[in-house]
């Protein structure tokens, strides 16, 4: 019996294992009574063969599938570098756009600086044009406050005042500072006491003291009182005499002897008086010294008269103290001329006492705390 057609079925199997298909495990050997061919094995070799083919067709479709896979791998790599190169050069344009959005990032850096600086300046700018502009409303209404006190003492009238304060309460209602509030509650303040106040009559005033300037020739002075006084005498006596009328029965020689010698008498009884003297100085004044003395006392009211006029009412009060004191001491405390310039004075001193204008302290305190910013 031939062994060859074993042999050569064992050498086909290995080769359709090599195809790739599977290989089934060597069948044992038959024993030499099966040796002869039958259905079985032509069955067991169909089969064989046909799963010989599946392998073989598995494998073609195997191998498709990885030459697909590996296009489509290839594909995928070479759209991968492509996007790699893209997203490269995308990368390089976007640290290309970086940079230069840093670079325009550190300039508006440093024009947001630039213009923040110039802001602070700015505002500095501002709040010092704002201080000058309120500095200088401040100066302008205190140095308007002084001319008007200054023209208020030339005139004697309170118009000036009044109108300076009301110009300044509405120069600071137009400039509406917070700051300036208490300035002006201080002017109204001042302007209602303003209000209040009385004005002296400085005509008046003047013309008194003009008409008792006239009136000093005619005051006696205290050394003539002894010749007015027998001068008084005399002319009263001569009145007396004439209108007295004569006895009808006394004779004309007698009554013209009774008058001589009256009058002898009157001169006898001139010649000596005895009295009390309080002013030594007064009656030993020589008549030279008696026209100086007038005229200093008429240049103590002149010196009044000024103080009236400049609005010094402390100099004129004191000037006309010493015409008061130069009257009481070197004239005739009993003439009606004396008495009549002494109630005057007193009476001017008296209306004197109303004469300062009223002061706007307030008001320049305010000004002096808002110049200095507080």
């Amino acid at each position: 019996m031939s062994l060859e057609p074993q042999h050569t079925l064992h050498e086909e199997i290995p080769t359709a294992a090599s195809s790739g298909g599977y290989a089934p495990p060597p069948a044992p050997p038959a024993p030499a009574a099966a040796a002869q061919p039958s259905a079985g094995a032509r069955l067991l070799t169909g089969a064989v063969g046909i799963v010989a083919i599946a392998g073989l067709v598995s494998s073609v479709l195997l191998w498709q599938k990885l030459s697909n896979i590996q296009e489509q791998l290839a594909r995928q790599t070479a759209d991968s570098g492509a996007q790699a190169i893209e997203a490269r050069t995308m990368a390089r344009e976007a640290s290309d756009m970086a940079r230069d959005t840093s670079a325009r990032l550190a300039v508006a850096e440093t024009r947001v600086g630039e213009v923040a600086l110039q802001r602070s300046q700015l505002e500095e700018l501002m709040q010092s044009l704002s201080r000058s502009r309120d500095e200088n409303l401040v100066v302008d209404i205190e140095s308007g406050l002084r001319l008007a006190l200054q023209q208020s003492q030339l005139t004697g009238s309170l118009e000036p005042v009044i109108a300076a304060l009301k110009s300044a309460d509405q120069r600071i209602e137009r400039a509406a500072q917070p700051r300036l509030t208490p300035v002006q509650r201080a002017i109204h303040n001042d302007l209602d006491n303003v209000n209040k106040a009385a004005v002296t009559d400085t005509a008046g005033l003047l013309g008194r003291l003009d008409d008792l300037t006239r009136q000093i020739d005619d005051i006696p002075l205290l050394n003539s009182v002894v010749t007015a006084s027998t001068m008084r005498q005399r002319n009263t006596r001569n009145v007396a005499e004439t209108t007295t009328t004569p006895e009808a029965d006394e004779p004309r020689w007698k009554a013209l002897l009774n008058t001589a010698w009256e009058a002898v008498a009157s001169e006898a009884r001139g010649l000596v008086r005895v009295s009390r003297i309080d002013q030594p100085d007064a009656v030993l004044i020589e008549p030279r010294q008696a026209y100086f003395l007038r005229e200093n006392l008429k240049l103590s009211l002149m010196n009044a008269r000024l103080g009236i006029l400049s609005r010094r009412a402390d100099s004129a009060r004191m000037d006309l103290a010493n015409a008061k004191n130069a009257l009481n001491k070197y004239f005739d405390p009993d003439s009606r001329y004396t008495r009549r310039a002494i109630e005057t004075i007193t009476q001017l001193q008296t209306n004197m006492q109303g004469m300062e204008l009223p002061r706007l302290d307030e008001s320049f305190a305010a000004l002096t705390t808002a110049a200095a910013g507080r």
